[in-house]
């Protein structure tokens, strides 16, 4: 590929190559394999959780709705990613072009960015629920579900788009090796071949405003829940108020703990294939693993399968 030692990402570039796991061609054969189940996996019970929640009367609830909506965003992600990386692992030609690399950075920055923003949304719905129940339609009606849900996509993809403007002005001098399975800020930035401490201050800043500040409303929501739980004389009801909340908290700590991992730490800090590790568990392992952990501690979302597929099946 022909590039001038002065370019940049938006000079003469025409592509990048993803280096992805090519040192390594066995594991590429065993991660096609387990990569493939995995997203399968993933398409299945996202597109599960998205179905009973439209057909089942008792799932037309604020909490369901914000499932539903982090269930589309976790097909979307995965899917923003996985497909193609698929090919790469069963292929020689690892490019991706320049607007390809720009599309895949955007709109899988403002996924990620989306579902900060939404799990600290539905940690609010679940402070509601448990700490003010006798209020809690009235708090949460329809309209403020769906203003809050659009808030959490345009605050997402305000910052994807700040960010990738960010990163694809920083001068490359030729180099479009990157050592990432897809275009990922972190390995992007890797290229630059100049001063990047500005641009990485600039993105820590952001990755603070959309990772901590979720964390912290997520935090206190959970404070004040615990504090209402405890004064649940029923030991019944205590163990309902925390099942509840517990799958919610489940997807909260491996979500924001791999995304703080890979994006708030000194890139120094790991090495490449930590890199590559941790963003194959956020964008594979987490979006598979999300509607399988509501539906093994939620008894509604149990119920409705049963009623609506196995009941239909057998009629």
């Amino acid at each position: 590929m022909d590039q001038k030692n002065g370019s940049s990402f938006t000079g003469s570039f025409t592509g990048f190559i993803l280096l992805g796991f090519s040192d390594r061609p066995q594991l590429e054969r065993v991660l096609f394999v387990v990569l493939l189940i995995f997203y399968l996996l993933t398409l299945l019970g996202n597109t599960t959780i998205i179905a009973l929640s439209r057909l089942d009367p008792h799932l037309h609830t604020p909490m369901y709705y914000f499932l539903s909506n982090l269930s589309f965003l976790d097909l979307c992600y995965t899917t923003s990613t996985v497909p193609q990386l698929l090919v790469h692992l069963r292929g020689a030609d690892k490019s991706i072009s320049f607007g390809g690399c720009v599309a895949q950075m955007f709109i899988s920055l403002g996924l990620g960015g989306t579902e900060c923003i939404l799990l600290g949304v539905m940690a609010f719905d679940r402070y509601a629920a448990v700490c003010r129940p006798l209020h809690y339609m009235l708090i949460m009606h329809p309209r403020l579900c769906a203003l809050m849900a659009s808030a959490s996509w345009f605050i997402g993809f305000a910052n994807s788009s700040l960010q990738t403007v960010l990163v694809f002005l920083v001068p490359l001098c030729g180099r479009n090796k990157i050592h990432h399975f897809f275009c990922e800020l972190p390995p992007l930035l890797k290229l630059a071949c100049v001063d990047i401490t500005g641009n990485e201050s600039e993105i820590f800043f952001l990755g603070v405003i959309i990772l901590l500040i979720p964390v912290a409303l997520i935090m206190s929501s959970y404070i004040q829940i615990v504090r209402a739980v405890l004064r649940i004389n029923s030991a019944a009801g205590r163990r309902k108020a925390f099942g509840t909340c517990g799958s919610h908290l489940t997807v909260v700590s491996l979500f924001y703990g791999m995304a703080i991992y890979a994006y708030l730490q000194p890139s120094n800090n790991h090495s490449q294939d930590q890199g590559k590790v941790v963003s194959l568990f956020y964008t594979i392992v987490t979006p598979m693993a999300n509607p399988f952990i509501y539906t093994l501690w939620n008894k509604d979302v149990m119920g409705a399968i049963t009623k609506v597929f196995l009941h239909r099946a057998a009629v």
